[in-house]
């Protein structure tokens, strides 16, 4: 796959109930929105773009050498966002795969990254994400550890069948903790955008089920860990105390 083929574009809003003006967090001198653009580069899948609302961030991003682009405040979702950055990022429709990765996830691996876009080798598959093995017990019943099901296809590589926050499946076997981070098809995910919420994604608050419940196939890499989120002042500390040193 050639990397012009792809274009990551990181989503970051200013506005956040728990942790307000969370992308220009500092971590260790660096404001949070610019680790993940920098993980982002790392990877090397192609162009990188941050899409926000926030001139600060904006001028944030640009500061620091990095593309950013404004979109609108009352967008409902990620993939709205990145959607609506993606016509002003790459007007010609050059890049056939759009990168969606949260801008609150500062720890992310590169490698992570570029492990999401492998199932879109196969033209059956619209949409990839990530998944890690759950090896704490108490995130097997945590409603806040989404699980993703899934017939396996090799050992590193789930189709999914389901994205719940129930404990599920049942019975002897691992568990897998989802993690949002997408790589789309760009007819996916222009697609994606046009459909209305579904029944099971308004039950469960996942967005992703409504890409399933019309039909849609995501495809899910097993990768090594889960990257540390921030969404509160108590992750934040622990990410300041994880990266200290770089």
């Amino acid at each position: 796959m050639a990397h012009a083929e792809a274009i990551t574009i990181i989503p970051a809003r200013i506005a956040s109930t728990r942790l307000p003006g969370k992308p220009l967090a500092d971590i260790a001198g660096t404001p949070m929105i610019v680790r993940v653009l920098r993980r982002a580069e790392a990877a090397g899948t192609g162009p990188v773009v941050v899409a926000t609302d926030s001139e600060a961030i904006f001028a944030c991003v640009e500061k620091a050498g990095g593309r950013a682009i404004m979109t609108r405040a009352d967008h409902e979702s990620g993939s709205d966002r990145i959607f609506e950055a993606l016509a002003s990022a790459d007007p010609e429709g050059r890049c056939s795969i759009v990168l969606n990765v949260q801008g609150d996830l500062p720890t992310i691996d590169a490698a992570d990254i570029r492990a999401a876009v492998a199932p879109l080798a196969d033209p059956a598959v619209d949409i990839a994400t990530l998944a890690a093995e759950i090896v704490r017990a108490e995130e097997r019943n945590n409603p806040n550890v989404v699980k993703v099901i899934g017939s396996t296809l090799s050992p590193k590589r789930l189709r999914a069948l389901y994205f719940t926050r129930a404990t599920a499946p049942a019975g002897d076997g691992p568990l897998y903790h989802h993690i949002g981070l997408y790589a789309y098809r760009r007819a996916a995910l222009a697609r994606f955008v046009t459909l209305p919420p579904s029944p099971l994604e308004l039950r469960e608050r996942l967005e992703q089920l409504r890409a399933l419940e019309a039909g849609m196939r995501i495809d899910v890499s097993i990768v090594g860990g889960v990257p540390l989120g921030v969404d509160t002042p108590e992750d934040l500390e622990r990410v300041r105390e994880l990266l200290s040193g770089t």
